[in-house]
């Protein structure tokens, strides 16, 4: 330990008079009365260049620290945004892919409710033609065969009203021999008898309005 004065102190330390009597106050500084003069004990070695030196020493550690530290963060976050970039392009492909199929699927229902919606306003029109607005009592040429399905819906829609003469004989479990009779029969009365409403090759009947015995029972 060395003996040195208050401004001695001050000056190895490299700090303030004020600084020391604090040290001293605080008993991290050691001091000693003599002669009416106090004077603080300094171990061996202290000065400000010492301190300087392990605050460089530790200024550079501590650098070296942060710098792999922050080469760490910035890995990290590299791998971290590769990962996102390839999660987001993995999503608008998905998206993508799914409007595409909604797309498509719509186009085929619509598509289909546009031809149904066609074939039901055809064969709707022909029987209005005949049966509402006494056209003339011609057969109604139907050209495109997708009407068979629009037909029968026709007819399960209005089973009081017509009903095709086919399922007529096959529900009154006529012969093969005797409906083809029946049959030849409304073929040849279908062009003058307004009672018989030709579709197509399809002749329909309507059992709530005509009697047709003299066609069925000869």
């Amino acid at each position: 330990m060395s003996k040195v004065s208050i401004a001695d102190a001050a000056l190895k330390l490299g700090v303030s008079k004020e600084a020391i009597h604090n040290r001293i106050r605080r008993g991290s500084l050691q001091s000693v009365m003599e002669d009416g003069i106090k004077y603080v004990l300094l171990p061996q070695g202290s000065s400000v260049a010492n301190k300087q030196t392990t605050k460089r020493t530790n200024t550079k550690v501590s650098s070296q620290t942060d710098s792999k530290y922050y080469k760490l963060l910035e890995e990290q976050n590299e791998k971290l945004q590769l990962k996102v970039e390839k999660l987001e392009s993995e999503t608008r492909t998905l998206r993508e892919q799914k409007e595409e199929m909604l797309v498509t699927e719509r186009n085929k229902i619509e598509q289909i409710y546009k031809d149904k919606d066609e074939q039901l306003k055809n064969i709707l029109n022909a029987i209005s033609s005949k049966f509402m607005l006494n056209a003339p009592d011609e057969e109604l040429v139907i050209e495109s065969e997708e009407l068979v399905e629009a037909e029968i819906d026709a007819e399960e829609k209005a089973p009081n009203e017509l009903i095709s003469l086919k399922k007529y004989l096959k529900d009154e479990n006529y012969s093969e021999k005797k409906a083809q009779k029946i049959k030849e029969r409304f073929k040849k009365a279908a062009k003058k008898d307004s009672r018989i409403i030709t579709v197509g090759k399809k002749y329909y009947i309507n059992l709530a309005k005509f009697d047709y015995s003299d066609l069925l029972h000869k």
